[in-house]
């Protein structure tokens, strides 16, 4: 199903008079983002090579905020308006830690800017507007049902990330924004949980815009923070029961070439005994900045095997962005 032919129900869709600012105009500074990636970059096979999702104008002279997957290695990125306007842009930063993306128009955008807004004040149970371009057609009027810690698969952890339901169908990049129609995060994922009644909860991740803000001219100036790299293993994990288990490895990266493989159990990080997917990553980062030897425990058939793997910088294996 393309964007253009869908819209949210009506019923849950934002009523504007509910709301003490301009929510119409508000919404226009949402844009939609195509973005065209090589056939032969790193997360080409992951995360496909045409994608699609949104972004949220933060400054008058172009600046979109987005979420970083949708930008990364691309080489090609095309705004459009909700007005149909197509204007080229240019991936300027991607974050690795918080998943931010920034996208600079190379054409007069024209449309409002959404200020950045507070959230640390963000309570659950705090009603919000979760918008994906498109207008209020493509935008509900959702919850916050949580706040809380996150940690994905893909090496990736948040300390704080918002949880709103009922969950909008097309997430990526799109803008929450508060009763003062403030910008308080972007969204990134759409989560499923049980309610214990044997019915599913549908919910999106949104990664608060308060990461953003300490490192907004960090990434303006030099494309990423100035801060040592993380080690990166290139290794996908998930929690199964009382283990965590290694779904799969990124093909040429540390974990790859150390052997590690499907299936395996991961018992420790430097003898420490890790039970969870924040514990492991944490862990993994603590022993040192990129490139450091990530020392793990790991349970296969035959009985514990330890494995030592050189960790490295994520962003070596990006292309990186096209100069126009």
């Amino acid at each position: 199903m393309k964007k253009s032919d869908w819209e949210i129900p009506t019923n849950l869709q934002p009523d504007p008079d509910d709301y003490p600012y301009d929510l119409e105009r508000t919404l226009k500074g949402v844009v939609s983002i195509k973005s065209y990636v090589p056939g032969d970059a790193f997360t080409a096979n992951s995360l496909g090579t045409e994608r699609a999702g949104s972004g949220v104008v933060i400054r008058d002279s172009g600046l979109v905020a987005t979420v970083g997957y949708l930008i990364t290695e691309a080489d090609t990125i095309w705004l459009t308006a909700a007005d149909g306007r197509a204007i080229p842009g240019h991936a300027l930063a991607y974050d690795q830690e918080t998943g931010f993306g920034l996208v600079q128009a190379l054409g007069r955008l024209d449309l409002p800017v959404v200020e950045i807004g507070d959230s640390e004040s963000v309570k659950v149970g705090d009603q919000v507007v979760f918008a994906a371009a498109g207008g209020r057609r493509h935008a509900v009027e959702t919850r916050v049902v949580g706040r809380q810690e996150f940690a994905g698969y893909w090496e990736y952890l948040l300390d704080d990330a918002f949880f709103t339901a009922p969950a909008h169908p097309f997430w990526g990049g799109g803008a929450l924004l508060g009763k003062d129609g403030k910008l308080l995060g972007i969204g990134s994922l759409i989560l499923q949980q049980g309610d214990g009644k044997g019915r599913r909860l549908d919910m999106n991740m949104i990664v608060p815009i308060g990461h953003l803000t300490p490192i907004l001219d960090e990434l303006l100036t030099y494309g990423r923070v100035n801060r040592p790299a993380r080690p990166w293993l290139g290794m996908y994990a998930t929690e199964n029961d009382d283990d965590i288990v290694v779904g799969g490895v990124a093909d040429g990266g540390p974990a790859d070439k150390a052997g590690i493989r499907s299936g395996d159990r991961i018992i420790s990080v430097a003898d420490e005994e890790v039970t969870d997917l924040a514990g492991l990553w944490r862990r993994i980062w603590a022993s040192g900045s990129a490139g450091a030897d990530v020392r793990l425990r790991l349970g296969r058939e035959r009985g514990p095997v330890p494995v030592t793997i050189r960790s490295a910088d994520r962003a070596a294996f990006l292309k990186s962005p096209r100069l126009h």
